[in-house]
């Protein structure tokens, strides 16, 4: 064997053992953000009493309560939110070709925030009317419409630049103003709506786009967690076809991928997991963007490990940023689709440069 296989094999060995090595760290940080999550809050619990209820006690009703119904929830929503938006932005990176594509960047999450704003408003989803004579049904219902709702305006939004990219042909900056624009045109539609509702009305659609992981509910996250492991199975079962989207449109067509499907089955499904997240949670905003450039240096482009990668680095994101959320100005609990805002423009403007003059 010659030297330059020999030093091919070390290096492959070396990406593989850091690659490893960077998800093991990255799962144990993942269980003691989470383990944090449930410990720290306005109410402290030791280590020893927090792992009593977890393993079954029942001597503190007060405790168990603020576990198992306030922080679990909570800190379950970080997971099953930030994997949700992580694994939605990388697949979106991929088959729109684009670095600075994610929900919130493209305007999906904003199509997805004025569906449910209509909801609320145009059909009474937000509220109960008293001339429902059914009123638990109603409430039972509701969040659905909302869910329903948001999806139609996430789909709009996917419908409208995937069109654009197919028809017209235009470049990855091109595509993110749309994004932009499209971002522009539905905040002003919701504000229109805002404008003309009743105040209970406006109270409703302020309190869904603030993202803001204690809107969890058990229930809630069933429902979500039953739509995100099998999209993450449907984007890692196809990592060879975004693989080959790498090489170019056609090269993978060339290669066997119906790349037009591909692209509109992906952007079906992470707008539909960005739609529940907006729904459940409200507005949270560049997680989609961060995490997947976050393991690019660690796992490359490789997307059988991207997509995955991607996940976790995403629900460790948002349950970082919700433990911020919850000490910066504790008692005071921060929103915190805030924090993540405040973390991922910085991040859109650096990388906004970077293709710029990578030209």
């Amino acid at each position: 064997m010659s030297n330059s296989e020999n030093l091919s094999i070390h290096a492959y060995q070396s990406r593989l053992c850091r690659r490893n090595l960077g998800g093991l760290f990255l799962g144990m940080g993942l269980i003691l953000l989470f383990l944090l999550s449930l410990k720290i809050g306005t109410y402290e619990i030791s280590w020893l009493k927090l792992a009593d209820i977890l393993g079954g006690g029942r001597d503190d009703l007060l405790l168990r309560h603020i576990i198992w119904q306030i922080r679990f929830p909570r800190a379950a929503a970080a997971l099953i939110a930030g994997a949700a938006l992580g694994c939605s932005g990388a697949a979106m990176q991929n088959v729109l070709r684009n670095p600075l594509a994610s929900p919130f960047t493209l305007g999906v999450s904003q199509g997805a925030a004025c569906g449910a704003a209509f909801a609320i408003i145009g059909l009474g989803a937000g509220t109960l009317p008293a001339a429902v004579a059914d009123a638990p049904a109603f409430a039972s219902l509701a969040p659905y419409v909302i869910v329903l709702a948001a999806f139609a305006g996430a789909l709009l939004t996917v419908a409208v630049l995937t069109l654009l990219a197919l028809l017209c042909d235009i470049t990855p900056e091109s595509l993110i103003l749309t994004g932009v624009a499209l971002s522009a045109f539905f905040g002003a539609l919701t504000m229109l709506m805002q404008y003309f509702a009743s105040d209970i009305e406006v109270a409703g659609t302020v309190f869904w786009t603030f993202g803001d992981l204690g809107k969890a509910r058990w229930r809630d996250l069933g429902l979500m967690l039953s739509l995100l492991l099998p999209t993450i199975f449907y984007l890692w079962r196809r990592s060879w076809s975004y693989n080959a989207i790498l090489w170019g449109s056609e090269t993978a067509a060339g290669l066997g991928v119906n790349v037009g499907r591909l692209r509109l089955v992906t952007l079906i499904i992470t707008a539909l997991l960005t739609a529940l997240t907006i729904a459940f949670l409200g507005v949270i905003g560049f997680v989609g963007l961060i995490a997947p450039h976050l393991m690019r240096p660690l796992v490359g482009q490789d997307y059988r490990y991207l997509i995955p990668f991607s996940a976790l680095a995403g629900a460790a994101l948002l349950l970082f940023a919700d433990l911020c959320a919850r000490l910066v100005l504790a008692p005071v609990v921060l929103p915190v689709g805030i924090l993540t805002s405040f973390a991922g423009a910085p991040l859109f403007i650096y990388l906004l440069i970077c293709s710029r003059g990578g030209r």
